[in-house]
């Protein structure tokens, strides 16, 4: 089991930079590919970003392609989300999820992971 702890949200002007981090617990790690979602008030949860467990793979919702960049620092025990060029349309809380895989699997959908964190709002103003 992995209890993931998410900070680094705010408030942020449109076309600025946030990064969020996601710290998990336990010595498992490097056995989980790691994912971030969002939700928006009145959506679904959504794919953002996935790495694999390895670090060797990685997956991108289309809208968020070119401006996120997902990176896992295993001796941290840390998933990090890096956004730059934000948009009003990224406003939500974002969620960081693990999930028990294999090297080099990058998992996309909700109903995939296991663990989760208890979110972090991001809010970008226009």
């Amino acid at each position: 089991q992995v209890q993931l702890v998410e900070s680094g949200g705010g408030l942020v002007q449109a076309g600025g930079s946030l990064s969020l981090s996601c710290a998990a617990s336990g010595r498992t790690f490097g056995s989980y590919a790691m994912g971030w979602f969002r939700q928006a008030p009145g959506k679904e949860r959504e794919f953002v970003a996935a790495i694999s467990r390895n670090g060797g793979s990685t997956s991108y919702a289309d809208s968020v392609k070119g401006r996120f960049t997902i990176v896992r620092h295993t001796a941290k025990n840390t998933v990090y989300l890096v956004m730059s060029n934000l948009k009003p349309e990224d406003t939500a809380v974002y969620y960081c999820a693990a999930e028990p895989a294999t090297p080099s699997t990058v998992p996309s959908v909700v109903a995939s992971y296991d663990y989760w964190g208890q979110g972090t709002q991001v809010t970008v103003s226009s």
